[in-house]
């Protein structure tokens, strides 16, 4: 690091990196200048001049803080630090002609925008503008884009910050939006026309600091000061994103990332922000029993003692814990089932892990490991797909300078990768062929093996030469995983020994939530969940619960780091939470499970597994290799066949199935007219 400068701001003095920007070095000592197109994770663009200051004994003018770094900045007489000054007249007569200018051409938006009481453009207007325009001309008019179904744009109120074109380019790795033209015929566009073509699109609606891009689905339908915030976290992939939901009464009316620079920065995948609309459809919201091949509404006394009496009277139980549960609901239905002599399994798409070696299904590396990674191995995993979030950090490893390499097949990425080989043969003999010294001891290298590696019968041999992949290169290890849940159900020991299969063999199965499977005809089969899904068509009785943001719980995120949900809506109808359906279940088992609140049931499960106390952090692992057996196939799979379609919410979302649309008509070759 190098070594710290003295510098003067508003008369305090301070010791910065000298690499630091002035716009940076005020932040230390909390000192805000406005800006419109700076952003801390984008690059440096300079060019809305709102962030002017006087540097002391410097030229004559204002400069911008964003673009000037501390080193750059002379000693003052007698070789004082150098001065800068934030709010001298100077700075002031400049930032509200920069302001004048900025509204020169912008409308009277304000009551019909979207952006109205969260808007950078209004606060900075208020705290740094002034009253009057001197501006008489007529107000240039521009012409809407159309970005797709998730971004509405209103180019009129572009202040062309670029930081949409930033974003899209650098984070997103899309190139279908730029500036064209240049002095008043200067305009952000899309080249060609083209929609937007990315999992990532959705974070251009945060970044704009004017009302220019706002959200399609959420458009004219509330105010911010209407809406309730809940910080919670998301469910959508593995990741575990920190993000806020804002309901009004009791409606979940958007959602919107939080920034967590250890998971997911300050960015989140288009699934999570756009799926609330999937939480009002197709809900589950009283109990049903099949009679006669049809299924009728039944109360809740009805529907439990038809429940416990087909649990009493199994020849052998089973139980799925599904891929959105929280930890509290898998741990209760684990005590519940094996109460009753019976099994439960959380690897419901067939991943072969061993629940009893975390380093094997969580591995060794945190997601931060992934900025500082000189060399990144994919086996058998889209992250692209599967995590949007985790891939935008792969390409920003990438673009300072780290290699990529995939082992699987070629997915699609937003950076360049080399393709090792399609499957298992290409990874055994990398493992077998090690590497040298130098990239061993100089490089830090990140394995990273996805679930389509590890579905097939010989799964947990692939997992175990990727280990030994990880093993032999020095390297840090990550199991990226698709589902929220699934690693809190294996910290939990929700798993039996003959995995999913001996699961389904069951003659009553308990399903709690797990939509993606085919359950053999035969099975009495209670559904325990939120959606008229697969599992509820398949069912004998339906129990309604929550979805995600309607009770709290603990998930555990792909990296092992154990994270608390908090509940921003309630259950529609006579649904009930998870944990609550399981314990009033027990009582008329007369089995009844030892704790009445969900404050007892988290001790219990802490009490059993004592890391999920730490929330928020990353436990360490102790690196346990598994024993390598000759493989038996060829290829690797792929976890996810639809990325929009991944769950029972999304299923249920209007707007993911236009996406899911969309991206199979883009998939489709197009052919010319003869």
């Amino acid at each position: 690091m190098a070594e710290l400068r003295k510098i003067i701001i508003d008369g305090q003095e301070i010791e910065v990196d000298p690499a630091m920007t002035l716009i940076q070095a005020c932040e230390q000592v909390a000192i805000e200048v406005p800006r419109f197109c700076y952003h801390e994770r984008l690059s440096i663009a300079g060019n809305c001049r709102m962030c002017l200051v006087e540097v002391v004994g410097g030229p004559p003018k204002p400069a911008a803080s964003c673009a000037m770094q501390v080193k750059d900045l002379r000693p003052g007489p007698d070789g004082a630090p150098p001065e800068v000054r934030t709010n001298s007249p100077m700075v002031k007569k400049a930032r509200e002609g920069v302001m004048e200018f900025l509204l020169i051409n912008h409308p009277l938006d304000c009551p019909i925008c979207d952006q109205g009481g969260e808007c950078d453009l209004q606060d900075q207007a208020m705290a740094y503008g002034v009253d009057f325009s001197r501006f008489r001309e007529p107000k240039r008019a521009s012409t809407d884009l159309d970005l797709g179904p998730l971004v509405e744009t209103h180019m009129t109120r572009c202040i062309s910050c670029t930081r949409c074109v930033r974003f899209t380019t650098e984070v997103a790795g899309i190139t279908q939006m730029g500036q064209t033209g240049r002095g008043e015929d200067a305009e952000i566009t899309s080249y060609l026309g083209e929609t937007l073509n990315s999992n990532m699109q959705g974070n251009i609606i945060d970044l704009c600091p004017v009302g220019a891009l706002v959200s399609k689905p959420y458009a004219f339908t509330a105010r911010p000061w209407e809406l309730t915030k809940t910080e919670t976290i998301d469910v959508m992939d593995a990741l575990g994103s920190n993000i806020r939901v804002d309901t009004k009464g009791r409606e979940v009316m958007r959602i919107l990332p939080r920034n967590h620079d250890g998971v997911n920065e300050e960015w989140i995948s288009d699934k999570t922000r756009f799926v609330w609309d999937g939480l009002r459809r197709q809900r589950l919201d009283r109990p049903y029993i099949r009679e006669n091949g049809k299924l009728r509404p039944a109360s809740w006394g009805e529907a439990l003692t038809k429940t416990a009496e087909a649990i009493k009277g199994a020849g052998k139980l089973t139980g799925l814990v599904g891929d959105l549960a929280p930890v509290e609901a898998a741990f209760a239905l684990k005590q519940l089932i094996e109460g009753q002599g019976g099994i439960v399994e959380s690897r419901v798409d067939g991943a072969k892990l061993p629940a009893d070696n975390r380093s094997a299904y969580v591995g060794t590396a945190t997601i931060e490991d992934i900025d500082t990674a000189d060399m990144i191995l994919l086996i058998g995993t889209d992250p692209s797909v599967e995590a949007p979030v985790l891939n935008a950090r792969i390409r920003k490893a990438w673009l300072a300078g780290a290699e990529v390499g995939v082992i699987g097949a070629a997915p699609d990425l937003s950076y360049e990768y080399f393709h090792a080989g399609p499957g298992r043969k290409t990874l055994v003999d990398m493992a077998a062929k090690g590497v040298s010294d130098d990239t061993r001891d100089n490089k830090n290298t990140v394995v990273i093996v996805g679930q389509g590696a590890l579905t097939d019968e010989d799964g947990a041999d692939v997992l175990a030469h990727a280990m030994d992949m990880a093993t032999v290169s020095g390297a840090k290890f990550m199991v990226l995983h698709t589902a929220a849940g699934r690693v809190g159900a294996l910290d939990v020991d929700a798993v039996n020994e003959g995995g999913l299969d001996a699961a389904l063999s069951g003659d009553v199965i308990y399903n709690m939530g797990a939509d993606e499977l085919d359950i053999p005809a035969g099975a009495f089969v209670i559904y325990q969940g939120s959606h008229g899904d697969r599992g509820a068509h398949r069912a004998d009785v339906i129990l309604p619960g929550a979805a995600y943001p309607e009770e709290q719980g603990l998930f555990v995120n792909t990296e092992g780091r154990p994270q608390l949900a908090l509940r921003a809506s309630f259950p529609p109808g006579e649904a009930k939470e998870n944990w609550a359906i399981l314990r009033a279940l027990s009582a008329e088992l007369e089995a009844t499970l030892p704790y009445d609140s969900l404050a007892a049931l988290r001790q219990a499960v802490v009490a059993a597994v004592p890391h999920l106390a730490a929330i928020d952090q990353v436990p360490e692992n102790t690196w346990t290799p598994l024993d390598t057996k000759p493989l038996k196939k060829a290829g690797l799979g792929t976890a996810m066949t639809s990325f929009y379609l991944s769950n029972p919410i999304a299923r249920a979302s209007t707007v993911m199935a236009e996406l899911d649309a969309n991206a199979k008509a883009r998939e489709t070759a197009k052919v010319a007219a003869e």
